[in-house]
């Protein structure tokens, strides 16, 4: 120990230069790493950069703008629609609805916002993402998703509005029916041009409004007009800073029809609240001067949210959207004026022939019974009209025989010669006179005797619908002409609504309009002879229903000696025309005379 020196080292002394130069190594060889980490992402951002900036810079500048811009539109106000004497029959108010701009939030966030403003419109979250989606996420235009809200959905988004980014809530004018059910049938109803009508008209913007019924179908390319735009810029929370430019809306066309509003009413009233037809017809033009079928439905609740129950109404038994005026019902004894006509006009008769009747009569072993017992005596046109003799008009009927009857039936509007695609209403159907050919082609059944019986007096295979015997009667009031029946002011007295001239003798004509009068003045409809309107003509129907029910009917024209109007009224299981039908008859004529004075 003595010879060693202090300073021999240790192991731990021992020299570490090489391991100093493997740590420098390892440094540089981590500084280098990192640098090329460094310089490939800020190549990749250059490269980024320069993608966005010269490959995507239009893009995303048109993104940019298109989050900035927004096309707005405005909707076209819709022609007003007015009676004949331009009474108001459609009207405007103020609405509010709301809209979505799809491009605001992402399809996850507007998930989210649907379930919460599902309950508040109430609506479902799913009927919501439905709308965006079939308008599409990027869509550059709003999205109508709910119409005429209530004052309550109105408080709740406005407390809510910071929660809606993209939601808005606009003021919009709407369609009002002021006068609710009347007319229904005629006017129609408006509703969202569905996908297939938006696909077919490119130029309609989401939520426009289309006819869908009535008249607002009919004329719908005149009354609704064309909607315009506003070009807004918004800001990043989706408010509005300046409006940029504005392409003004072109209101619809206002629109005249041949209804008389107090004549229209009148016939409502009267009806009350039983199903039921009325139709009243200008004898000389075939303008409709009112159409009334019930039960009706207020064309109001397709302007707003339609409740549970409105819906299930609709859908009823009733069958409240049925035009009853334009369908077709076993006619009764109405019908007694063709078979008049068929029997004069196929040589069998003359104006002036009479014929037997009874209690009964009996025709291929069936008893086919009269009103009274003992039956009218020997009678002739007139009387048998007016009193409305069964065994008669059997007679009459079983001579000329079902292709007269068919025939002069038809001359006289029933049963396909009225045009009703001019009309144009919904659902509109024509009546029928089968003759034996049709009825076996149709039902696959020969033709009996008692089909020829039924037949004159209106009953079995035929059938006639309100605005057909409205035709009829005025072809007999006006001197033969077959009117052709409208509801536009601009078709009357044109080449299409022209009425046409029958060949149907003047004497055959004559006894039957005097029949007519005579029915009134000492027949069955007397009722209308009390001296409160002018003397006019008339028919009344019983009409019997197995298993139901009679229904009533009763067909008119007056005044009597210079014919302006014609009425058809149909009772549903109403019993006896003289009862029902025609006191309904007897107030539209007091309206329309009175409106004369």
């Amino acid at each position: 120990m003595a010879g060693e020196s202090p300073f021999t080292p240790h192991n731990q002394y021992i020299s570490d230069k090489p391991q100093r130069h493997q740590s420098y190594r390892g440094r540089l060889h981590r500084g280098i790493i990192l640098l090329l980490l460094i310089t490939a992402g800020f190549c990749l951002y250059t490269v980024q950069l320069a993608n966005l900036q010269l490959i995507q810079g239009a893009i995303n500048w048109d993104r940019a703008e298109n989050n900035r811009l927004r096309l707005v539109p405005i909707p076209a106000k819709r022609g007003e629609i007015f009676d004949r004497h331009n009474q108001r029959l459609t009207r405007s108010r103020l609405a509010r609805s709301v809209y979505i701009w799809p491009r605001e939030q992402s399809p996850q966030q507007w998930q989210e916002i649907a379930t919460q403003l599902g309950p508040i419109l109430d609506i479902t979250p799913q009927e919501i993402i439905n709308l965006i989606e079939n308008k599409g996420y990027n869509s550059h235009l709003f999205v109508l998703i709910k119409q005429d809200i209530t004052p309550g959905m109105f408080i709740a988004l406005a407390e809510r509005s910071e929660y809606f980014k993209g939601v808005e809530v606009r003021g919009e004018s709407q369609r009002y029916y002021p006068h609710n059910h009347l007319a229904s049938h005629i006017l129609g109803y408006i509703g969202a041009a569905s996908l297939q009508e938006l696909k077919a008209n490119p130029q309609y913007p989401m939520g426009m409004l289309t006819g869908k019924m009535g008249i607002e179908r009919i004329a719908n390319s005149s009354l609704e007009g064309v909607w315009g735009n506003r070009l807004i810029e918004v800001n990043s929370r989706g408010e509005e800073i300046q409006e940029l430019g504005i392409q003004q809306p072109q209101p619809g066309q206002p629109l005249q029809l041949t209804l008389d509003l107090e004549l229209q009413k009148t016939a409502e009233t009267a009806l009350g609240d039983r199903s039921g037809a009325v139709v009243v017809l200008d004898v000389k033009t075939g303008a409709i001067l009112a159409m009334v079928s019930h039960p009706s439905f207020n064309p109001n609740i397709f302007s707003g949210p339609m409740t549970a129950q409105q819906w299930q109404q609709l859908q009823s038994g009733e069958n409240p959207m049925l035009n009853r005026a334009v369908q077709g019902y076993p006619s009764g004894s109405t019908f007694k004026i063709v078979t008049a006509i068929a029997g004069i006009e196929s040589g069998k008769f003359s104006p002036n022939s009479t014929v037997p009747t009874a209690g009964a009569i009996t025709i291929g072993g069936v008893s086919f019974h009269e009103h009274s017992n003992s039956g009218y005596g020997t009678i002739g046109f007139r009387k048998a009209l007016a009193v409305s003799s069964n065994t008669f008009f059997y007679q009459v009927g079983m001579a000329a025989g079902p292709h007269q009857i068919s025939k002069w039936g038809k001359e006289l509007g029933i049963g396909g010669s009225i045009n009703l695609d001019l009309l144009g209403l919904d659902g509109a159907n024509h009546g029928q006179i089968p003759t034996p050919e049709e009825k076996q082609a149709w039902y696959g059944e020969p033709w009996y005797v008692g089909d020829t019986v039924t037949m004159a007096i209106g009953q079995g295979l035929v059938l006639a619908t309100p605005l057909e015997l409205a035709v009829m009667t005025s072809t007999v009031a006006n001197g033969g002409y077959r009117v052709q029946p409208h509801l536009l002011a601009s078709q009357t007295n044109t080449d299409e609504t022209k009425p046409i001239k029958t060949s149907i003798s003047a004497g055959s004509l004559n006894v039957v309009r005097q029949g007519l009068i005579d029915t009134v003045k000492e027949g069955t409809a007397r009722i209308l002879n009390d001296g409160s309107i002018p003397l006019t003509g008339g028919k009344t129907g019983t009409v019997e229903i197995p298993g139901h029910p009679n229904n009533s009917m009763y067909v008119a024209f007056g005044p009597a000696d210079k014919p302006e109007i014609a009425i058809a009224v149909l009772v549903e299981r109403g019993g006896y025309g003289s009862v029902s039908a025609a006191p309904i008859a007897k107030a539209v004529f007091q309206t329309y005379f009175n409106g004369r004075k």
